[in-house]
């Protein structure tokens, strides 16, 4: 049985999310205490409960502490099984997450599984739909994985009301990747209003246009007349190997032109440092490369989330994970 203090280095729901996973794909069963114990809200909120049950379903797991709240949880995983699966979160918790949560499995499960997600589709502090559909499953696909995204209806903070479909195909086994300098840059942003003002799309856009030199066809507006209220810009940094995906989130009183030039820094710092690999996609290809066994990858200075991550994949993988800095800032993470 693997203990885990979910209060140390991070201290979020990535602890349980990686735990989960690695152990449905390791058997290796675990017992978590202080679950997200750095959050002002600590212990499992719905999201996380959702994940857990899912993992329950998906992986014949049983499971002591799975109530709202809990900040303790013994997991033992079972039997993975391919197969249907539908999970409504009942909040506007992210999709993103819970997928998270199970993906493992699900890419060593015995054929094709279809996951239909309800909830909130575009969070802040989440993986948006659209960061999983243009930069984390493309990766996937280079490792060998046959996987496909649908976003059947949008959902955003606080509503929620959103639905995703993702259908994964697990390869006989993980292909690894190495992806070094950036090259060949191209961009392009998009602005999505849902229940608001287009001029708050039109403003993001123009903001972004004008800092970034793009032209018209290198944007995109999409308007929803319901699903909202929310807007999210992204800006899709499309280079030779992979696209990143830069993400805001508009707020009140914050204006559009604030938000759009946050995320343009955020775009410029990427090009700055001169890398394929942003902070976020960091995080997100360490399982996956983990459970390839092999792989390298150039980035930036790794978050905390980052260096959390590598110690809990470490207590469930005997897989060597190495961290080093290349230049003043470049690093590169190994297995």
């Amino acid at each position: 049985m693997i203990s885990i203090d979910g209060s140390k280095g991070e201290g979020g729901g990535q602890v349980l999310r990686t735990s989960i996973g690695l152990s449905l794909v390791t058997g290796r069963p675990f017992q978590i205490k202080n679950i997200r114990g750095k959050r002002k809200k600590p212990g499992l909120l719905r999201q996380h409960l959702t994940a857990v049950l899912a993992a329950v379903e998906i992986g014949g797991a049983r499971v002591h502490g799975a109530e709202i709240k809990s900040d303790s949880l013994q997991f033992e995983p079972g039997v993975i099984k391919a197969g249907e699966y539908h999970f409504a979160i009942g909040t506007a918790g992210s999709c993103t997450l819970v997928f998270q949560a199970v993906m493992p499995a699900l890419l060593k499960a015995g054929g094709v599984s279809s996951i239909t997600l309800e909830g909130g589709t575009h969070n802040p502090f989440a993986p948006s739909f659209d960061y999983l559909a243009k930069t984390f499953f493309p990766v996937l696909r280079k490792m060998g994985v046959n996987i496909e995204a649908e976003l059947i209806q949008p959902g955003f903070y606080p509503a929620g009301g959103g639905k995703i479909r993702i259908t994964i195909e697990p390869p006989g086994k993980l292909s690894p990747v190495v992806f070094e300098k950036l090259s060949g840059a191209r961009f392009l942003a998009k602005a999505v209003c849902a229940g608001l003002p287009d001029h708050i799309g039109v403003r993001e856009l123009a903001t972004i246009k004008k800092k970034l030199k793009l032209g018209e066809e290198e944007t995109e507006l999409i308007r929803y007349s319901e699903h909202g209220p929310g807007n999210v810009v992204s800006i899709f940094v499309k280079s030779e190997q992979l696209t990143e995906t830069f993400v805001g989130f508009g707020q009140k009183n914050i204006r559009a032109e604030r938000v759009a030039s946050r995320i343009v820094g955020q775009v410029r710092k990427y090009l700055e440092v001169g890398v394929i690999v942003g902070p976020y996609l960091a995080d997100q290809l360490l399982i996956p490369l983990a459970l390839a066994g092999k792989g390298k990858f150039l980035t930036c200075k790794p978050t905390e989330h980052t260096l959390t991550n590598i110690k809990v994949i470490q207590q469930f993988l005997d897989v060597g994970i190495s961290v080093s800095r290349t230049t003043d800032k470049i690093w590169q993470i190994s297995l």
